[in-house]
């Protein structure tokens, strides 16, 4: 069983993010991506909140704020969730974390808002209540009409540096093309054997098309893929990965079950010349804007698709200077890449080149040995995405791929508002490309009026959401509204040449004037600091409860929900085991309500831990947990280098006690906020500042204050990995936030008239049209699945395939594809179609059957023919009736047998409800056996066969890409389609003169050892 139900973005709906619930047999969920969008509204996340409970795993594909906008919320929010495994590569963790980390430091709103149901809990303040319920009139991203209110709600505290760094480090790293058994949540059934590759997806370092195996069902989840190379990012792995020419899909993503794929430009196409014309069409509309003095804003993502253009207009500036043309206008201008974690997002980037396109490893390699030019001229013969210089200095040129020389990198706001007052001519790259955070807002603010700017946008954005609801809200952002201009193209659009003779279309602004909203954090007032304080003491009671209930461990869960239940027990089905699960938090509620006045029998045996002087509990007919002292043995973290160190566990008597004293005379101000952090510059107990010990063990977060779980920082390597980033960054961003604390939303409204022309580079690296019309016949699934595209492009596009992949099976009705375009929410049932027939063996069949083992797997071939139940019965009925009747004479000798045997004989005339498989003829045996082949299963690793021949005597090593080369003349290669190709001389399969066999029998031998040869005979 397979039911597939697109959470966020599928059709009908112009919101990026993405979310995906996948269910197999046995009621194993997981969820793919934890995506959001730029307007950070908590009602997308009502549904994943409704199956957190029940999921067994999350997988995560892209580090967008598309795919994982919402993992730092959803760990801070819903407790369960971080017990759930999580399944990543390494890029998508890193940059998914430094992404995070810049969003919540950019963005007020991705904290979310106080929700409205704790203003009207009774007990709330009625002044503070009806205060905030006057600012309360829309969800989502306010912009309506609180949107014109000078103060607005009240802002939950957001994710730290360090918890987010931690979140991150919980997520296990997977690497390309090796299957991995994945472990299951605390409170998800078993997994059974399912299993999980990572392939590469194109698009972003570290994008991940996944497959899925489960039982039959083989599901390949492939979202926001790109099958062409870039310059830094290689392609998608359908036909083996970067630099591959096959013309076959490879065997592990061919013919699956079910095919989840985006539907995003299916209704484009690529523009000829590829790489070439993309980048060369960015660098010219650059050259038209500050040739006339003007200066360029190109808003991108943090951490992703910013790699690719932050190298193309580097090495563009490097070439440029390397000219003999003196009056380009590269050479007198300037480019910056403005961005709170831009230092961060460089330095993952020189880390994790082997992630990237084969070019870019080569010219690191070539550069580390000296021969920096070389490696230059050699990545631009792999893109074809440079100007080949006359003369070059071998000092200047020595640099890596993300050795950064003319791109300048701007983290303080102060720096770039500088750097955009000097007037002279530059390039911005900044974040975010929905212009409504982070440092591309300001720049858009100061270009905007001039009209010899340029604004290049390098992702399309939908003007506005599209849904069935008509009440819900319209959500335009900024970054819509500019490409609704562009789109629509009111005022005029401007030709310019370009040096190549290619027309550049730019579109004028018009002078439209553009109110912007800026949302800034400000303290609260203190009627709103009583309702902030009410809020978090009812969290402080929820999660007590959780802890004590078995939140930290879900064995415990049963303990809240039904006397006598037992999780462990097997007497529980995986039905009820959900159903409690489901109704977990339900039990928490009324548990919250009532946990002064429960009765003795609500409690159960936990009236050991809940009544005082009570020491006796009787277990005479109790079952599971109730037999048990309710005691949950902590969990120990760790990894594969062993269990993780507690630095507090290891401190001197001095610092112990400093740290006590700081717990007990912190007084009131430890109940301002939940977990409430002191400032750097802040004294300790009476007055004193911390010791230097102290100081070591704690971390520095962003925003310069003390803070952390001390144990999980030091058991964390993410978290040391970025302690250089918020060292530099702490001082400027205590200047920017002069308040700690509990803050609410400030609206700030400025109107600004843009002047500025608008041009579209496509920078996305997402598939078109003719990719998705070429591979998705080559993939041939048997369901198809679309999803993450407007409505329009997903019809359209279901349309083209039904029409091709028809044409391709018009002359078998069994191989015709299901294709499904489901909705939000809407489940599909994309199980394997399979026709299975039971038989029975007869007894000598089954004794001439030869078992073979292949790993943990068992094959037999057998040719029988099939008989009706009657004819066996005929045959076999003698030797029942002989065989029952002696049993009846063993056990009652003095039983009269007449009876007996009219009893036999009744029984023995009821036909059988199954066919038989019987041993074949003497007569038919003979033609059958000579017409059968053998055939061989399994499948051998070239890494096994190494071993295999070493271990024999034999010299075997890999040369080039997938050969192995045994006693230098045995050649063994696997072809995409997983056959094993042995190419010899006549030499090496002769035998020697003592009888010897030679490399190439001995090659062969092992492979049929490690496979198994079964035929029919």
């Amino acid at each position: 069983m397979f039911t597939f139900t697109p959470l966020l973005g599928a059709q009908f709906s112009s919101s990026k993010a993405s979310q995906s619930i996948l269910e197999l047999e046995g009621g194993i969920k997981i969820l793919v991506d934890v995506g959001w969008d730029e307007t950070f509204d908590v009602l997308e996340l009502a549904e994943l909140e409704k199956h957190i409970p029940t999921l067994s795993l999350i997988l995560l594909t892209h580090a967008t704020i598309s795919h994982i906008g919402a993992f730092a919320h959803c760990c801070k929010t819903f407790p369960l969730f971080t017990q759930i495994p999580v399944y990543a590569t390494g890029p998508v963790i890193s940059l998914g974390r430094t992404l995070l980390q810049d969003m919540y430091t950019s963005a007020p709103l991705a904290a979310t808002f106080l929700p409205k149901v704790s203003i009207s809990e009774p007990g709330a303040s009625t002044s503070a209540a009806s205060a905030a319920a006057a600012t309360v009139s829309t969800e989502g991203d306010g912009r309506s009409s609180s949107m014109l209110a000078t103060t607005g709600r009240i802002l939950l505290q957001p994710p730290s540096a360090e918890e987010i760094a931690r979140y991150f480090s919980l997520i296990h790293p997977l690497k390309y093309s090796q299957p991995h058994s994945p472990l299951c949540s605390p409170f998800s059934p078993p997994l059974d054997g399912l299993t999980l590759t990572a392939y590469s997806a194109g698009h972003t370092v570290g994008g991940t098309i996944w497959h899925i195996q489960h039982g039959m069902e083989s599901i390949v989840y492939a979202v926001d893929w790109n099958q062409a190379r870039e310059n830094v990012v290689a392609g998608a792995a359908w036909f083996g990965g970067s630099g591959t020419s096959g013309t076959e899909v490879i065997e592990q993503l061919r013919k699956p079950t079910a095919l989840i794929c985006s539907s995003k430009g299916g209704d484009k196409f690529a523009p000829p010349g590829g790489l070439q014309k993309r980048d060369a069409l960015l660098f010219d509309m650059i050259r038209s804007s500050l040739a006339k003095g003007g200066s360029v804003l190109i808003p991108t993502d943090t951490s992703a698709r910013v790699l690719e253009l932050s190298y193309a207009l580097e090495h563009a500036w490097r070439d440029a200077a390397d000219s003999s043309n003196g009056e380009d206008v590269f050479k007198k201008a300037e480019i910056y890449l403005a961005g709170k974690k831009a230092h961060s997002t460089m330095r993952l980037a020189r880390s994790m080149l082997e992630w990237m396109d084969e070019g870019i490893v080569r010219e690191f390699e070539a550069v580390e040995g000296g021969d920096a030019a070389a490696a230059r001229g050699h990545k631009r013969t792999d893109s074809q995405s440079r100007t080949t210089g006359s003369s070059r200095d071998n000092k200047a040129t020595k640099l890596g791929p993300f050795t950064l020389k003319h791109l300048k990198i701007v983290e303080q706001k102060r720096k770039l508002e500088k750097i955009l007052g000097d007037g002279i001519p530059k390039v911005i790259i900044a974040s975010d490309t929905s212009l409504d955070w982070g440092y591309s807002k300001e720049t858009f603010r100061t270009l905007a009026e001039d009209s010899q700017n340029l604004i290049i946008l390098t992702e399309t954005l939908p003007s506005r959401y599209q849904t069935d609801d008509p009440e819900q809200p319209d959500k335009m952002t900024l970054g819509r509204m500019i490409w609704h201009w562009y789109e629509e193209r009111k005022d005029g659009v401007a030709m310019e040449t370009a040096s190549s003779g290619e027309l550049l279309e730019q579109i004028h602004s018009g002078g439209r004037e553009i109110t912007l909203v800026d949302v800034e954090r400000a303290a609260l007032d203190p009627d709103e600091q009583v309702l902030y304080q009410q809020y978090l003491a009812t969290q402080r009671q929820i999660q007590n409860t959780s802890q004590a209930r078995g939140d930290a461990n879900m064995d415990n869960a049963a303990d809240a929900l039904d006397d006598g239940a037992s999780s462990t027990s097997s007497e529980d089905s995986d039905s009820e085991q959900q159903g409690r699960i489901l109704n977990f938090s339900t039990s928490l509620a009324h548990s919250n309500r009532n946990k002064i006045g429960l009765r003795d029998e609500d409690l159960g045996v936990n009236i050991l831990l809940r009544r005082k002087n009570v020491f006796d509990y009787d277990v005479r007919g109790k079952k599971g947990r109730e037999r048990m002292f309710p005691y949950v043995a902590p969990k120990k973290r760790g990894d594969e280098y062993g269990e993780f160190i507690r630095p507090e566990e290891y401190l001197r008597a001095e610092e112990r006690e400093e740290v006590d004293a700081q717990q007990r005379d912190s007084g009131p101000q430890s109940e301002m906020k939940l977990g409430q952090k002191r400032r750097w510059d802040e004294t300790g107990p009476n007055g004193r500042r911390l010791s230097g010990g102290a100081h070591k063990r704690q971390a520095v977060s962003p925003d310069g204050v003390l803070g952390g779980d001390v144990g999980d920082l030091g058991a964390r390597g993410e978290l040391a990995a970025s302690s250089e980033d918020l060292e530099s960054e702490s001082e400027n961003e205590v200047n920017e936030q002069p308040f700690e604390g509990p803050a609410k939303t400030v609206y700030k409204h400025s109107t600004v008239t843009v002047n500025a022309r608008i041009a579209f580079v496509d920078y996305m690296g997402l598939h078109d049209k003719r990719s998705l019309e070429m591979l998705i016949p080559l993939i041939q699934p048997r369901k198809l699945i679309l999803v993450g595209g407007m409505k329009e492009e997903t019809t359209n596009l279901a349309d083209e395939c039904r029409n091709l992949l028809a044409g391709k099976d018009a002359g078998d009705r069994s191989a015709v594809v299901d294709i499904f375009t489901p909705r939000n929410g809407e489940s599909v049932d994309a199980s394997v179609d399979t026709n299975a027939w039971v038989v029975k063996l007869s007894n000598n069949l089954v004794r001439r059957l030869k078992w073979q083992h292949v790993r943990s797997l068992g094959v037999v071939a057998l040719t029988a023919q099939l008989k009706p139940p009657e004819t066996v019965q005929k045959e076999d009925e003698a030797i029942e009736s002989i065989s029952k009747k002696q049993k009846l004479l063993e056990t009652e000798p003095d039983t009269v047998l007449a009876p007996v045997d009219g009893a036999n004989a009744s029984s023995l005339s009821k036909p059988d409800t199954y066919p038989i498989l019987d041993v074949l003829p003497a007569s038919i045996a003979a033609g059958t056996r000579s017409m059968a082949r053998p055939l061989h299963v399994g499948d051998l690793r070239l890494a096994d066969l190494r071993k295999l021949m070493i271990s024999a005597g034999h010299k075997a090593e890999f040369r080039g890409e997938g050969t192995l080369l045994i006693d230098g003349t045995v050649a063994v290669r696997k072809s995409s389609t997983g056959t094993i190709e042995v190419e010899a001389p006549v030499q090496s399969s002769s035998s020697d003169r003592r009888g010897v066999s030679g490399s190439f029998l001995a090659v062969k031998r092992k492979i049929y050892e490690g496979l198994a040869v079964v035929g029919g005979g």
